[in-house]
């Protein structure tokens, strides 16, 4: 067996609404599933999900209040005011300062913008800020993805005379701030038709209104916070990633030009992976390591030289980010696993001075993949006696929810169910911890902390086509609510698989079933081609490409899980300099050593496991081993092969790793014959007493027999009481009772170990593994008897 990494979930289709949209739409079986099972079941739904077009976009004065912003902004504009853009230092802040400003500068506006510094300010609007901003002259402050929580602040802002306008998307708490006005898709009371828009989609929202018609070109500003925040795809989500990445392809803009060179995209596809693993992460690194003033002034300068400038120095910051990244998550991963034991610690709450706040949300995520339990962050602050984190989460552990039951202890806190940031004191880091794993314990089960993965659809090796996969990535832009199809393939057999990559740590397989074959390739999956025998079927699910080369393009699997249902044979037959290796790597814990003969540790050269090596002489033996047996590894062969299927039959093993060794080759010696038996008898009766120990050698050569056959036919006189052995001298016994070769021990003792190698050292793989597969199978229909 193997089992997946993760637990999957696989969505069952209803195969009416499926094979009507794929009739009414002339699109494949395959597509059709999976719009289903996103729950476009309409024609006309599923036509203007997969025609992204821009008059989806919804009116943007459904927002609540965006008249009287707009009013203010106009007026704003007509009297000269000064007017302030207060964003946020990720990139889905600066793409929205960046929509914000470009909209209001069209408009003839007054205009600035102002993002906080996460070190010496912290998110969100701040009380300093806005009495800078008071005493700057400025009468209208514009906040883009923040501000929703800032009621201290707009209390200010009320007192210094400034009219405060909050634009923001995050969770909005019982208590507005007294703004001028609120925009927000999930405002208390409003009635917008889509609430999950990113910071930048609100201010994108604002521009149209402001411009009076759909800005396109702000699109390309737009999908970058709109990716990078991991917002879901869908409604206008979709629209603007999809139009926005159009856009960018095309971009004249010289900032973003200069930053897809730096990050070698330039005359490549722009698609969602462009933003999220590209554009996204450089704009982010600015903010994480000092002001992201820079961000924005490189999105808004017209000047190519400045451009590449700046990109420059963005690229730069970004490789100490990754640095910097890296450095930490090793050191939390060590403090995770010498002080909070996964078993006592069902959320991770880690704090450490010296840690840069800017890139501890990257080593929440990282411990999430690592652990897959909820992880706070903290990086401590001991002169002001405070600790500032960030924290993931993972499936059925709402964050926003959970962190809000301790307000009382967090005096800034923010963010959504899957990602939060908080500031609280030293001395409550602990209570924190506790409360949430308390909290954890009653909500998490055991279940929960193996990660899920949704798999989309069931599909055959005749499903998948080029022409297929084509269609499907028209599903495209692909993220949250939106992600990229996984299927999955059942039983199917293995035609290849093989290590790759100069580590060898990534993988190739073919897959293949009735004929019909399939490229695959898993990044990091190399170990699979250790974890899976020649012969086994398997279950795995991946996200299907189609691969381009030299012209040619066939269809490809990209391998995310893989599981195997029934028990594995690993063939280590006449595989002596492996097996050590084999042993140093193997999960020693998953696995029984077994030996029947104690000599065979010596000859193998396994002393240093010899502690670990279970003797089995007896059925006796068997018992203590029969609970721990998940791996059984089979070093030689037993005497007699009813031990064999006793142990077999009692641990029922997921594994078994044949090795099989053996002093003698009886299989390649000769078998007496009843006349080679009947001329030694009579040869014996001449000669006795016969000095077997001088004069074997000499016998053997006469007879063309070899000296092993001598001595073995000797025994079988001895255990017939048919002659007498004494220092080497043969007698024969008068009159000795009538008896058969199946009488001496001997003799049977030779036909078993004959058998048993024929059936299980010299037998091809298929061979082998049949034999086994009928001993277990007995031992599973003699289990269900007994059940039943």
């Amino acid at each position: 067996m193997l089992q997946s990494k993760s637990r999957w979930i696989i969505q069952d289709c209803d195969r009416i609404l499926s094979e009507a949209l794929s009739n009414e739409l002339n699109i494949s079986p395959l597509v059709a599933n999976l719009l289903v099972n996103r729950g476009i079941v309409t024609a006309e739904t599923a036509n203007q999900f997969l025609n992204k077009d821009a008059a989806n976009f919804h009116d943007p004065f459904l927002l609540d209040s965006m008249d009287i912003a707009i009013a203010r902004i106009e007026t704003a504009i007509e009297n000269n005011e000064k007017i302030l853009v207060y964003g946020d230092y990720d990139a889905d802040g600066v793409s929205s300062t960046t929509v914000m400003v470009r909209a209001l500068e069209e408009k003839g506006a007054r205009v600035d913008f102002y993002i906080p510094n996460r070190f010496t300010e912290g998110y969100g609007p701040n009380e300093a800020a806005f009495r800078w901003a008071g005493n700057e002259g400025y009468t209208v402050i514009i906040t883009v993805d923040t501000g929703i929580s800032a009621l201290h602040e707009a209390k200010i802002a009320k007192e210094l005379g400034i009219d405060l306008i909050i634009t923001d998307h995050h969770e909005v708490s019982p208590e507005l701030p007294e703004a001028f006005a609120i925009i927000h898709p999930r405002k208390p009371g409003g009635h917008y038709p889509f609430g999950e828009l990113a910071g930048v989609g609100v201010a994108f929202k604002v521009a149209h209104a402001l411009l009076g018609k759909l800005p396109k070109h702000l699109l390309e500003f737009a999908v970058i916070g709109t990716i990078s925040d991991l917002v879901p795809l869908k409604d206008e989500n979709r629209l603007i990633a999809s139009l926005g990445l159009k856009a960018m392809q095309n971009t004249t803009n010289p900032g973003l030009r200069a930053l897809l060179k730096i990050a070698g995209m330039e005359d490549k596809e722009i698609n969602e992976e462009t933003i999220g693993f590209a554009i996204g992460p450089r704009i982010n690194a600015v903010g994480r390591l000092g002001s992201a003033d820079p961000a924005v002034e490189l999105l808004m300068t017209d000047s190519k030289e400045e451009a590449e400038m700046i990109a420059a120095e963005i690229d730069e910051i970004n490789r100490d980010r990754q640095t910097l990244v890296n450095e930490i998550t090793e050191a939390a991963i060590a403090e995770v696993e010498k002080h909070f034991p996964l078993e006592e610690n069902k959320v991770l709450v880690i704090a450490k001075e010296g840690w840069n706040p800017g890139v501890i949300g990257i080593v929440a995520s990282r411990l999430v993949e690592k652990f897959y339990r909820p992880a706070i962050v903290l990086s401590i602050d001991r002169e002001k006696g405070v600790a500032k984190g960030s924290a993931r989460s993972i499936e059925g552990f709402d964050l926003f929810e959970n962190l809000s039951t301790c307000r009382d202890i967090l005096p800034h806190f923010g963010g959504h169910a899957m990602a939060a940031g908080m500031t609280l004191k030293l001395e409550d880091v602990k209570t924190l911890r506790n409360r949430l794993n308390h909290l954890a314990s009653e909500i998490l089960t055991e279940e929960d902390f193996t990660p899920l993965m949704n798999v989309d659809i069931r599909c055959s090796l005749d499903d998948v086509s080029v022409a297929t996969i084509e269609e499907m990535l028209q599903l495209a832009p692909f993220g949250v609510g939106n992600p990229k199809p996984l299927v999955c393939l059942e039983d199917v057999s293995l035609q290849q698989i093989r290590k790759i990559g100069s580590g060898m740590n990534h993988l190739k397989v073919i897959f293949e079933k009735d004929g019909q074959v399939l490229d695959a390739v898993g990044f990091g999956y190399g170990y699979l081609a250790d974890e899976i025998s020649p012969l086994s079927t398997v279950k795995v699910v991946g996200e299907l490409s189609i691969n381009e080369w030299n012209g040619f393009r066939k269809p490809q699997l990209m391998l995310k899980d893989a599981a195997v249902e029934e028990w594995q044979l690993f063939d280590f037959r006449g595989k002596k300099e492996i097996i050590k290796k084999q042993l140093q790597s193997s999960n020693r814990t998953q696995e029984t050593m077994i030996a029947f003969r104690e000599e065979t540790i010596a000859r193998l050269q396994l002393e240093d496991w010899k502690h670990q090596i279970v003797l089995v002489r007896d059925l006796n033996s068997i018992d203590h081993i029969r609970n721990n047996s998940k791996s059984l590894v089979i070093l030689d062969l037993p005497y007699d092969s009813i031990l064999l299927k006793n142990l077999l039959q009692l641990t029922m093993p997921e594994r078994i790793y044949a090795v099989l060794d053996h002093e003698d080759e009886h299989f390649f010696s000769t078998l007496p014959t009843r006349d080679h038996f009947k001329w030694y008898y009579a040869f014996l009766l001449k000669q006795q007493p016969f000095n077997v120990n001088k004069y074997a050698d000499a016998l053997s050569k006469k007879k063309g027999w070899s000296k092993e056959t001598i001595h073995f036919m000797t025994q079988v006189f001895f255990d017939l009481e048919f002659a007498k052995i004494e220092n080497g001298l043969i007698t024969l016994v008068e009159n000795p009772a009538k008896r058969d070769f199946e009488s001496s021990k001997t003799y049977n003792q030779k036909q078993e170990l004959l058998k048993m190698e024929a059936e299980l050292v010299y037998s091809s793989y298929q061979s082998l593994k049949d034999w086994f597969d009928r001993v277990i199978r007995t031992s599973c229909i003699v289990e269900e008897e007994v059940v039943s």
